[in-house]
């Protein structure tokens, strides 16, 4: 028992117990993050560098094209929307006027034209739309003077399901039309001429409408807003034809009275009154 008990505290100690930690790193030295960031660094200089070649490669009627095609194609007046982005820029359609109205020509509160889309290529095709073509000489004839630029004001341009609607409103300084009649006024009749030798080129159909507002005519007066509506719709073809246009082209004329307003909320409103001329697709 002795020898055992010597050996016990003679003998050698016990091994140390060693704890390894191990810290496993994912993704490599650094982590994964920069391959993340290196990705989409390499994806915008692709971008980038493919955006060079296009405008390089393609003519200005092609990157218009492009421009088109990502362009909304719906154009849509809503209430208190401004017309900054016009040809001229300025005031929104719904503005309040601050001077009387009578039945008849007066005009109110200027619109501008509306940078709208034209929409792209047509399906299939590497074409713009016809009156896409129509909308562009109409609004590079508009800039052409200080005169058309002043007129302009009294231009909206619209895409519709049909193709490009020219609508031409009366403001507080401009009447289409002398009061109660069919007469253009001379400065409607240089306006309409100037979009008339614009849309002379193209040969793609023509419809024309005429409006009123829904203000009473006077007592004593013959004649109704019906009437009046289709007679200047007429005076606004044989214009056109005066200026250029081929009679041909007409598709239709015709006067919906106050039936269609503008401004659906006042139905009085003077802004209602105007012509529509659609470039057909």
């Amino acid at each position: 028992m002795a020898s055992k008990a010597a050996k016990g505290h003679n003998g050698p100690p016990p091994a140390p117990i060693i704890v390894k930690k191990v810290t496993v790193v994912e993704g490599g030295h650094h982590g994964g993050a920069w391959k993340v960031a290196y990705a989409d660094f390499v994806t915008a200089m692709m971008a980038f560098f493919l955006l060079l070649w296009l405008l390089g490669a393609t003519t200005e009627e092609q990157r218009k094209g492009l421009a088109d095609y990502f362009t909304p194609t719906l154009v849509k007046m809503k209430q208190k929307s401004a017309g900054a982005n016009g040809l001229l820029g300025g005031s929104s359609i719904t503005d309040v006027d601050s001077y009387p109205n009578r039945a008849g020509q007066t005009g109110t509160q200027t619109l501008t034209i509306p940078r709208d889309a034209t929409g792209g290529p047509k399906e299939g095709s590497g074409q713009l739309k016809r009156s896409a073509y129509t909308r562009r000489a109409v609004e590079k004839m508009l800039r052409s003077s200080p005169e058309l630029r002043k007129l302009a004001r009294q231009v909206r341009l619209v895409d519709t399901t049909e193709g490009v609607r020219i609508d031409l409103v009366d403001n507080a300084d401009f009447s289409m039309f002398m009061l109660g009649t069919t007469v253009l006024t001379q400065d409607a009749a240089r306006l309409l001429g100037a979009i008339s030798q614009a849309a002379a080129d193209n040969r793609t159909e023509l419809t024309v409408r005429g409006h009123t507002d829904a203000l009473p005519w006077k007592s004593g007066q013959s004649g109704n807003n019906w009437s009046l509506s289709a007679g200047r719709a007429e005076a606004t073809r044989l214009a056109m034809i005066r200026a250029g246009v081929d009679a041909e082209r007409f598709r239709r004329i015709e006067g919906v009275a106050d039936r269609e307003p503008l401004i659906p909320g006042d139905p009085n409103d003077p802004r209602n009154r105007r012509i529509s001329i659609t470039v057909l697709d």
